[in-house]
């Protein structure tokens, strides 16, 4: 017991003690529910047996429910677009503008600073933006398409079934946008100034520098973003009861809603569950090369 005593004088205990709150907090929040889904996707769970303390095994039915349910492959497909289109424009105008707000100029980190508005505002405030901004009769994008135009009429972004998951990608680039330019603003930060300065010296023009010093220099943090990217955009769930809900017809629909309709709108809990522990190898994946990545930066 003095042991311990003076263990927690010199903060040693302490620390084990704060670790060990830690680790009791995340298996409560995170582990138990975690295992309780998965369990729940290997059951017979509907609304009548969901206080169960034992439920009937279904095996593999659910997966193979769902698997050929008839909106699967719609919905993987919107998911795959909604994912990967969602990444490639954040990533390709976080990066534009990582680099252009590193210039030396007036004002550049003010400006920059602004951007991350849009990334601290919750994702049902700017579903309810851009559901403003993509109205078919009077939104702001539809005007200025116009007014430029490139359009005659209006395009009706949320319920049109060949629009309706882009005016959910358009939203979440946007939602996505600083996140990506902070990130790569950092990577871009860390290079040395005078690799670019040799370079220069040496004829490289503007791409040449690109090509052979920050891509190189970025591959780690680049790697860092798209994990990162991925894991959030197959989290995303607020902009679509705020846009589309999924419609119509499923057309803007994900896997991430449709795991939430299957529960909490058809009371089906074990097929969303189901949805959800699909869903959760994705993400594993993805955190595993983050985590590969951010440990080659650091060793690097």
């Amino acid at each position: 017991m003095a042991r311990f005593f003076n263990s927690m004088r010199d903060g040693i205990g302490f620390d084990l003690i704060l670790v060990g709150a830690a680790m009791v907090f995340l298996l409560a929040l995170a582990g138990l529910p975690l295992v309780y889904n998965i369990l729940m996707s290997f059951q017979q769970v509907d609304m009548f047996t969901l206080g169960d303390l034992f439920r009937p095994l279904a095996g593999l039915t659910n997966y193979v429910a769902v698997v050929n349910a008839p909106e699967f492959w719609l919905v993987t497909k919107n998911t795959l677009i909604f994912v990967f289109t969602s990444m490639a424009g954040q990533f390709v105008l976080g990066f534009s503008l990582a680099l252009f707000f590193a210039q030396n100029f007036p004002g550049a980190a003010t400006i920059r600073g602004l951007f991350l508005v849009s990334w601290v505002m919750p994702g049902l405030v700017v579903g309810a933006i851009w559901s403003w901004i993509l109205a078919g009769d009077f939104g702001v994008l539809n005007t200025i398409l116009k007014a430029m135009g490139i359009i005659e009429a209006p395009i009706f972004w949320k319920s049109d079934p060949n629009f309706s998951i882009w005016a959910v990608v358009i939203a979440n680039i946007w939602l996505g946008l600083a996140f990506n330019m902070l990130l790569l603003s950092v990577g871009l930060a860390a290079i040395p100034r005078d690799l670019y300065e040799a370079a220069e010296l040496d004829g490289a023009n503007a791409f040449q520098r690109f090509w052979t010093i920050t891509l190189p220099m970025m591959r780690s943090t680049i790697g860092a973003v798209l994990s990162l990217g991925l894991i959030g955009t197959l989290q995303q769930f607020d902009l679509f009861p705020a846009l589309t809900e999924g419609g119509p017809a499923n057309t803007s629909n994900v896997a991430g809603y449709w795991a939430w309709q299957m529960s909490f709108k058809l009371y089906d809990f074990a097929k969303g569950a189901t949805i959800s522990v699909m869903m959760f190898v994705l993400v594993l994946i993805a955190s595993v090369v983050y985590v590969r990545s951010t440990r080659h930066e650091v060793r690097g």
